[in-house]
């Protein structure tokens, strides 16, 4: 004879076997628990300091020629390429220079044109013994100082018309607009700035106190705030040049840090920098556990494990430890740590 169990007799007998499974039935092998020995570490003592995000070098768009400001095509933030037209200045003075000279060069080449018949008429009443060939070189002088005075004018003109086209203000470089100094219709002299570009080669200025001064070398590897970045991953980036003067008690120094490009000119940004080594507790992140908002290390006492609270302190990558997390209080040297 066949007996049914009810469903919830079968539940309650599985429920037994997980029980009996978590914790251990005699001679079943249990796995050790991954354990860790704190030691203290030599770490580089970090500070955090403020830097400016700050243009390579920030150079003024000028204008070649003087007039008045008759278009502008850029505004603050705008991109532009070198020589590209930002602004354009108009002279009326070469306008009508211009239309002066045209009038003298149509009078120089009837007067060109005029010579030329002369000498050609004389020529040929020269050969037939009408004239005497004196007055074959006069109409020769007088056709050669008409085409020179033609090409005098021509050269003039062109001079003027290079003067016009230099009213095209013209990027100096890649870059980002800073700043307008001028509006249209404004009168500018030769040699004023337009506009100041700043290139897009950003870097970050760093003004670090001088008792830190020493622990500043080019070369060495500086760390951006992640919540700097709206969310992203913290960033690092390499100090360029130390300036060897200090300015008001502060060290200035360059970093080059990748990801700069769409920032403000003037940002600042709290960097971490080295200033020198201490020594510190470092685990693995992985042997810290949170519960209601308190941090908690498992540690080994004898044969009996016990959650103890800690202090958490900054996160410490190294490359043997990627999610290496500094420990501030609650555990000390020799203490053997359980991998939850």
């Amino acid at each position: 004879m066949t007996r049914t169990y009810p469903m919830r007799c079968l539940a309650k007998y599985l429920g037994l076997l997980a029980a009996f499974a978590a914790v251990g039935l005699p001679g079943t092998p249990v796995p050790a628990a991954e354990t860790l020995v704190i030691t203290r570490q030599s770490v580089a003592d970090q500070k955090a300091v403020f830097a400016t995000v700050e243009s390579t070098s920030v150079v003024p768009a000028r204008g070649r020629i003087g007039g008045t400001v008759a278009q502008l095509k850029v505004r603050e933030g705008d991109r532009v390429a070198a020589g590209q037209a930002i602004a354009t200045i108009g002279d009326d003075k070469l306008v009508l220079q211009m239309k002066s000279l045209d009038a003298q060069i149509e009078a120089l080449q009837a007067q060109a044109n005029q010579a030329q018949l002369d000498f050609t008429r004389t020529e040929g009443l020269v050969e037939r013994g009408i004239l005497p060939r004196i007055k074959l070189d006069e109409q020769r002088t007088a056709l050669n100082v008409a085409e020179n005075g033609l090409r005098a004018k021509t050269a003039e003109r062109a001079v003027i018309n290079e003067q016009l086209n230099q009213g095209q203000v013209l990027a100096p470089a890649d870059g980002r607009v800073l700043k307008r100094l001028i509006t249209v219709g404004s009168v500018v002299l030769a040699g004023d700035p337009i506009v100041t570009v700043a290139q897009q080669n950003f870097k970050l200025r760093l003004r670090v106190p001088e008792r830190h001064a020493r622990f500043l070398k080019a070369g060495e590897r500086i760390y951006v705030d992640g919540a700097e970045f709206a969310g992203e991953a913290a960033k690092s980036g390499i100090i360029d040049l130390v300036y060897p003067q200090i300015e008001e008690g502060r060290v200035i120094a360059d970093a080059t840090v990748e990801g700069l490009g769409e920032y403000f000119v003037g940002d600042r940004l709290r960097v971490w920098i080295s200033g020198g080594a201490r020594a510190a507790f470092v685990i693995p992140s992985s042997y810290v556990t949170t519960r209601f908002g308190i941090d908690y290390v498992r540690l080994q006492k004898d044969s009996e494990t016990l959650d103890v609270p800690v202090q958490r302190g900054r996160e410490l990558p190294t490359p043997a430890l990627p999610d290496g997390l500094e420990i501030l209080s609650g555990i000390s040297a020799g203490d053997r740590l359980v991998r939850p």
